[in-house]
């Protein structure tokens, strides 16, 4: 944890109630105008003194197809456009961005565009963005000027503690890196007509499936994104009408519909009760299909890992929990601004 954190927000802390929450009358909404370019410039100020230029994007996630968690309405491609490809590439747990663009993706957050993560220089700096405009910015030295011009800007900056974002170990167990035994294991797997498909977590709630032949894995995991979570599965059923109707007499409100199409593509999307019938007539073509629990506690893939750095080192911080049954271990989101029971979950 950083020593100097402060709070940023637009709110006066006159208009607080006794329990510290807000009783004004400011919405908790960015007006995409004075007072959000107030939240970047003060930002700016606070990383120009801590001597950052640079920041790691950390524990990435989009919101998921089923819903939209932000006060804001849903924006097409979670407010990334024009700063990732539509497909995501170079967003990913790790990457560094310049400061421009980190603070394109806090506009994006104070949207509540549907993209979140960690902003952070590693022991130096560090940005949170939390619910309805709050703003955490932690630094590695004091930094006087920048408070003084955090309120020259209308802002008011408050010291904490620590940010209540910062990752804590949560103990669930250790990170099984994808090293060369995880992938000997995987061959083996597959030899013994197990495994056939590969699920590749960059960021949370926006997985990519990958078909494993003995032909394919040295490709696939050439074109793995850096730090990502690894589950492998078995086989999509060709059984598709059988598939679904037997997710129709489950419990479960929330599954994930895993497809492949005619064309060989493999996609996987999360879906409520309310739109199951939509994805199901959507698929009813389909090569083969899986629908799978997106609870962690019922998700049962026959291997897991995350993928280390070049140096062999995983710096990843995605949770784990170990897979039902024992073996290896299971990688879950570690929740963003909220968290909760399942795989990726956004609050």
């Amino acid at each position: 944890m950083l020593p100097h954190v402060h709070r940023i927000t637009k709110y006066d802390p006159a208009d607080r109630d006794d329990r510290g929450a807000y009783a004004g009358t400011l919405d908790p909404v960015s007006d995409h105008g004075p007072v959000e370019a107030a939240y970047l410039a003060a930002i700016a100020a606070f990383a120009e003194e801590s001597g950052v230029r640079h920041l790691e994007v950390r524990e990435p996630q989009v919101a998921p197809g089923f819903t939209h968690f932000g006060l804001e309405p849903p924006v097409e491609g979670h407010g990334l456009a024009g700063l990732f490809p539509p497909d995501l590439t170079g967003y990913h747990d790790g990457a560094r961005v310049p400061l421009p663009v980190a603070l394109e993706l806090v506009r994006a957050m104070l949207r509540d565009s549907g993209a979140w993560c960690r902003l952070e220089a590693e022991g130096a700096f560090a940005v949170h963005v939390g619910w309805d405009q709050y703003v955490y910015v932690g630094s590695a030295r004091p930094c006087p000027a920048a408070v003084a011009r955090t309120r020259a800007l209308g802002l008011f900056p408050e010291p904490e503690d620590a940010s209540p974002y910062d990752v804590e170990p949560d103990g669930r167990g250790e990170r099984h890196p994808a090293d060369d035994a995880f992938w000997a294991r995987v061959r083996r797997s597959m030899a013994a007509g197990r495994a056939a498909l590969l699920e590749e977590v960059h960021v949370d709630n926006a997985s990519r499936w990958h078909r494993l032949t003995e032909g394919s894995v040295a490709a696939v995991r050439a074109g793995l994104a850096p730090r990502a979570r690894l589950a492998v599965w078995p086989d999509l059923s060709p059984d598709v009408a059988g598939v679904l109707a037997a997710a129709l007499t489950g419990e479960d409100s929330l599954v994930e519909v895993v497809w492949e199409d005619r064309d060989g593509r493999i996609t996987g999307v999360v879906v409520d009760e309310d739109e199951f019938a939509a994805v199901a007539a959507r698929i009813a073509d389909a090569r083969a299909a899986a629908v799978l629990s997106v609870y962690v506690d019922e998700r049962a893939p026959l291997l897991t890992a995350v993928l280390p750095d070049p140096d062999g080192v995983v710096r990843a911080r995605w949770s784990t929990v170990p897979i039902p049954g024992g073996g290896d271990r299971d990688g879950g989101g570690d929740g963003g601004r909220g968290g909760g029971g399942a795989v990726g979950a956004c609050p």
